[in-house]
């Protein structure tokens, strides 16, 4: 058993999602090992409630073995962050603790698509990047510095001279106008996938 477990250590993710994908337990168990640590770390800066964080966690990795031979997994890693942090947006959705033009970017763009999209996370950036330079010079500043800078909508209006309101109303249509965006251009690539 032990000797097995050495092995599986040695097997690269595309392996090993194929021995999970076949049912079997100890390449899951080995991908569980390899990951959760990073994901757990991930999730703790975005909620600090170490019983949240499980939960996401090992609902995670539940999904990830009931639904094994379901899903089309290319990358395990980029799949299973994507998941954890489509399960942190839920539940800022849920409590909807912060106005949408203060949640973090990743969440905003998860609220569009779901965990297994057609995106990965170089696709997006460059369809966020081209929404980006469509939109006018004033709105592209403030969603620049709050999503790239991380900069408060009171640093902003500071910045800009403009008051925090017209900040946030700037963000919330951005928040909008990106989503859009988003689900077309998702209609588009199910038509037509980039390489």
């Amino acid at each position: 058993m032990i000797y097995k477990l050495s092995t599986y250590s040695t097997y690269t993710d595309v392996k090993l999602v194929s021995l999970l994908v076949e049912g079997d337990r100890l390449a899951f168990d080995e991908i569980y090992e390899r990951y959760w640590k990073r994901l757990y770390n991930d999730t703790y800066k975005r909620l600090k409630s170490i019983e949240k964080i499980e939960e996401i966690v090992q609902d995670v990795f539940s999904n990830l073995w009931t639904s094994r031979g379901k899903r089309n997994i290319q990358n395990i890693y980029p799949y299973l962050l994507t998941a954890v942090r489509y399960q942190v947006f839920m539940l800022y959705k849920k409590g909807k603790s912060t106005p949408e033009f203060e949640e973090p970017l990743e969440h905003m763009i998860l609220s569009s698509l779901q965990a297994d999209s057609l995106f990965n996370e170089k696709e997006l950036k460059g369809i966020i990047t081209f929404w980006m330079a469509l939109q006018p010079d004033k709105r592209r500043a403030i969603f620049q510095m709050k999503y790239v800078d991380e900069k408060s909508t009171r640093e902003i209006s500071e910045v800009l001279g403009i008051s925090q309101k017209t900040v946030q109303n700037q963000l919330l249509t951005s928040f909008s106008s990106l989503r859009d965006f988003l689900s077309k251009a998702m209609i588009i690539l199910s038509f037509c996938p980039l390489k």
